[in-house]
C-alpha cells in the first residue's frame, strides 16, 4: 500500500472512531461498510460531510453510490486529491 493511501487509512480510522465509535482495528481497507461496520444510510451522509469538511471538496451522493469498503472510500479520496497534488 503506497504512503499516501496509508495517510488516507490512518485519517478514516480517527474519523470512524470518532464519528460511529468503531475499533480503528475494525476500520480496515476490506471492511465492508454496511455488513461490517454497521454503518446506515445516515452515517454514509454523515460521513461524506464530514469528509467534505476534512478535505475542502464538494463530493456528490451519487460518486459514492459503487463505494462499499473503507478501502472503495481511500481510493476515491486518493483520486479526488490527485489533481490537487499534481497541480
Amino acid at each position: 500500500m503506497s504512503e499516501n493511501k496509508q495517510k488516507i487509512l490512518h485519517k478514516l480510522q480517527e474519523i470512524f472512531q470518532e464519528l460511529f465509535e468503531l475499533d480503528p482495528k475494525d476500520v480496515t481497507l476490506d471492511a465492508r461498510l454496511y455488513e461490517d461496520l454497521d454503518l446506515d444510510s445516515i452515517d454514509a451522509v454523515d460521513l461524506i460531510v464530514h469528509l467534505q469538511s476534512k478535505t475542502n471538496k464538494t463530493f456528490k451522493p451519487e460518486e459514492f453510490k459503487s463505494v462499499r469498503t473503507v478501502g472503495d472510500i481511500v481510493d476515491f479520496i486518493e483520486r479526488e486529491l490527485k489533481p490537487e497534488e499534481d497541480a
